[in-house]
């Protein structure tokens, strides 16, 4: 295998445009509506093996109809989910998304079983035999703030595996907990809005220069419609977003780490994947839901 993306696994319902919730018992009409595997992990397999990477994905989903749905939709993109656990007696993670007419997008969300995903549900011999291991939604997956977990990483790590790492949310509770990950992972991608949270900083130039102080090897901030901030040792470099039209936004930060890692499988440089990553995100950007445009390899501008 070549990468074994490792976290949150959710099912996403997405309906666009909406532009307000109906009163009562009305029926707003919409153009599409779509259901998708989704989340740090899920979302960012799906799209790797719909660009034409191999890919393990390992998680924890309920014994509920939706994790059949979720496990069917990753299987039928390619994605090798014997790894992905089935919790009795737990819902699979889900959300409801309402996707506005400019690509914004509120949710509905419950957590589910991802919330208790811990080292004993994971394949170390998978883990072990990657050469990417994508960390998906490390500030939601308690079971994995573990420093058992945290030596599994150093262990592949110091035999030749890069480990890349993504978050899922931007709650200011859940960001202290996610620094005790950063020595353990080579490249951390947040967006903005965790970056500033985690480093306390008030530019992304200075929450860059923070964060590769924890022992990064690159830190890639994304900044939606800006692009995104690549810094590492040898300096910061702006990769600009790609003009094209919006229509939902759900994903691209899956999309963005996706082209990223398999950049670096490629054999790019930390900012070539990068620019991988932005092709791939504004792919997603361009339809409705997480892997929405992607139907074979991408190339970078």
């Amino acid at each position: 295998m070549s990468v074994v993306t490792l976290g949150v696994h959710i099912v996403d319902v997405l309906a666009r445009p909406v532009e307000s919730i109906p009163e009562g018992q009305d029926t707003h009409l919409v153009e599409q509506i779509r259901i998708t595997a989704a989340g740090a992990a899920a979302g960012t397999a799906v799209d790797l093996a719909k660009i034409g990477v191999p890919v393990v994905s390992l998680g924890a989903v309920g014994d509920d109809d939706l994790g059949d749905v979720l496990v069917m939709i990753m299987k039928r993109h390619g994605v090798d989910v014997s790894g992905v656990v089935r919790k009795p007696g737990e819902q699979t993670a889900a959300s409801i998304l309402p996707i506005r007419p400019d690509g914004g997008r509120p949710s509905f969300h419950v957590p589910g079983a991802n919330l208790g995903l811990s080292l004993a549900d994971l394949d170390q011999e998978r883990i072990a035999g990657a050469e990417i291991v994508h960390l998906g939604g490390m500030d939601v997956t308690w079971g994995l703030h573990d420093p058992a977990f945290f030596a599994l990483l150093d262990k592949i790590r110091e035999n030749g595996t890069v480990v890349t790492m993504d978050l899922l949310s931007n709650m200011p509770d859940l960001m202290p907990a996610v620094r005790a990950f950063l020595p353990h992972v080579d490249y951390f991608l947040p967006n903005e809005e965790q970056a500033l949270m985690l480093s306390g900083a008030d530019t992304p130039e200075a929450a860059a220069h923070a964060l590769l102080g924890e022992g990064l090897k690159g830190a890639l901030i994304t900044l939606g419609g800006q692009g995104s901030l690549v810094a590492t040792s040898s300096g910061h470099t702006s990769v600009p977003a790609l003009d094209v039209p919006v229509v939902d936004t759900t994903g691209c930060g899956d999309a963005y780490c996706a082209g990223f890692v398999a950049g670096l499988l490629g054999g790019r440089d930390v900012v070539g994947a990068a620019r991988l990553g932005t092709a791939v995100a504004a792919r997603v950007a361009g339809g409705l839901g997480s892997d929405a445009g992607l139907d074979g390899p991408v190339e970078a501008p």
